[in-house]
């Protein structure tokens, strides 16, 4: 039940051979036919349960972020209280430093209401590579998801020297508050985590203050929040991409409704001005290929950031089956989420893919995803101590909604360095 966040793919966080010799991968963050029914493979005695999946992690209820007091002495600058929030809706990224003229340049365009330059790198945590952003807590806080900004005690732990590390990792990872992970860029370093908040930036697991970030060797303001929530978003991504440096890539962080199609909400799944009009969906050949191999997994064990062939996570399990299809598939829910038109659950064919919000700390957040096998039911990798299993959709709570994969949009997604 994982995602949206690990191990996110090369697409957002493309490495340059200088960097990976330091050990710091800079990246960008960093994307059927009728009747095709009855190729959902039988479903074998005792496979599915009883009940429908229910995402669970999203229906806690948390008063706060989960975070720590980690000294009694404050040791790096107070944190800013915060003050009025911008939804990040798309993303920059760039191997290296961005030009302060690019920043300019973003912020004069039409719709922009707020920017933030940010650190962007996969180091590794405690050995896997995590993407990691290194921000000033005092500005970032405000594009972050809403619960996440809130929490002054997380931001100020970061501010002092800590790692937040997301909701979903902290908890399936068994990060403990207030313990150290090993952080490892040009050097490796113990670091304490001081809360687990999901920011809710495609593929970000982690953040750190950009002192730390310096430390461990992240290049400087590679990166570039963009808050517009007002702008029509495939306008305005090609607006950014005229003033990018060669290199550089943007994408979006939030779905938004096509002219003509399902209205969205704040994290609902499909991608941005894509209708079923749009393009072509899998054929039958690659949806049979696609549920053959996703359905050859059940039984095999849920690791968080698994991808095949023998342990998944739910992305993973997606884009391991995909492949075996010959579908090029970006690697987190989120982005996963971004592969194809927003579909009405009453069209649901074998193929598509479900998806769900399940972080309490990012409420809007895709991260979660299942594979939708036909006669109701789903094929999935679920959580923790549990195995991928075929059980009934579940259209409840945490429903973010259902997706058609085009390959070419899958493709596009996944090689966008931002996406």
């Amino acid at each position: 039940m994982r995602d949206g966040i690990r191990r996110p793919c090369v697409r957002i966080w493309a490495a340059t051979a200088a960097a990976a010799a330091a050990g710091v991968i800079p990246t960008a963050l960093a994307p059927v036919l009728p009747g095709a029914d009855a190729l959902a493979a039988p479903v074998a005695p005792g496979r599915a349960t009883a009940t429908a999946y229910a995402p669970v992690v999203g229906g806690e209820a948390l008063t706060s972020v989960p975070a720590t007091q980690l000294s009694a002495v404050q040791t790096g600058p107070s944190v800013l209280p915060l003050g009025t929030l911008h939804p990040a809706d798309l993303l920059v990224i760039a191997p290296t430093t961005l030009p302060p003229a690019v920043l300019t340049a973003i912020t004069r365009l039409p719709g922009v209401s707020a920017v933030n330059l940010v650190d962007a790198a996969r180091v590794r945590v405690n050995g896997s590579y995590v993407a990691t952003l290194g921000v000033d807590p005092s500005t970032f806080r405000a594009f972050t998801a809403t619960p996440t900004a809130e929490s002054t005690l997380l931001w100020q732990n970061v501010a002092d020297g800590a790692i937040a590390v997301s909701y979903l990792m902290g908890q399936q990872e068994n990060l403990p508050l207030g313990g150290s992970v090993s952080v490892a860029g040009a050097q490796t370093e113990k670091v304490r985590v001081g809360g687990y908040g999901t920011v809710g930036i495609t593929g970000v697991d982690a953040v750190v203050s950009d002192s730390v970030a310096r430390s461990l060797g992240m290049p400087a303001g590679n990166a570039i929040l963009i808050s517009a929530p007002s702008a029509r978003l495939s306008v305005l991504i090609q607006q950014v991409q005229h003033v990018l440096p060669a290199g550089a890539a943007v994408a979006p962080l939030v779905a938004q409704a096509p002219e003509r199609g399902l209205p969205v909400s704040a994290g609902s799944a499909g991608a941005i001005s894509i209708t079923q009009s749009s393009g072509q969906g899998l054929t039958a050949t690659q949806t049979a290929a696609f549920l053959t191999a996703a359905l050859s997994r059940v039984g095999m064990p849920y690791v968080w950031g698994g991808s095949g062939p023998n342990v998944f996570d739910c992305s993973g399990l997606v884009q391991w089956s995909m492949r075996q299809a010959g579908i090029v598939m970006p690697r987190v829910a989120a982005s996963q989420a971004q592969t194809g038109p927003r579909i009405p659950v009453a069209d649901l064919q074998p193929g598509d893919l479900l998806f769900y919000h399940t972080d309490p700390t990012a409420p809007a957040y895709i991260s979660h995803v299942a594979i939708y096998i036909g006669r109701g039911l789903v094929v999935q990798a679920p959580q923790p101590g549990q195995n991928v299993e075929v059980v009934p959709a579940f259209f409840g709570s945490g429903f973010a909604g259902a997706v058609r994969v085009y390959p070419g949009v899958a493709a596009a997604v996944a090689g966008n360095m931002a996406g």
